[in-house]
């Protein structure tokens, strides 16, 4: 029981010293960068995609709906709802 309370106050530790912030943002894309994997909407933010994206469901001038985590300077998509 010992060892699990430790990598438990580990993980917290870990887990605290870099917040993420969740949100949601909502726009036209205005650029994809395929090789990053991030996407640049109109009003100038750049949000990183997950590795298992498909890229070709996206595409410029799109108007998207994501939710999103802040860890450090960069927003992690975690969610994205695409036009129908």
């Amino acid at each position: 029981m010992r060892s699990l309370k430790g990598a438990l106050a580990a993980a917290l530790m870990v887990l605290s010293a870099a917040p993420a912030f969740a949100a949601e943002a909502e726009g036209k894309i205005q650029s994809v960068d395929r090789d990053n994997l991030t996407i640049t909407l109109e009003n100038g933010k750049s949000y990183k995609l997950p590795g298992e994206f498909d890229m070709d469901a996206i595409q410029e001038g799109m108007q998207v709906l994501l939710a999103y985590d802040k860890i450090g300077d960069q927003n992690l998509i975690t969610d994205m709802e695409l036009p129908q």
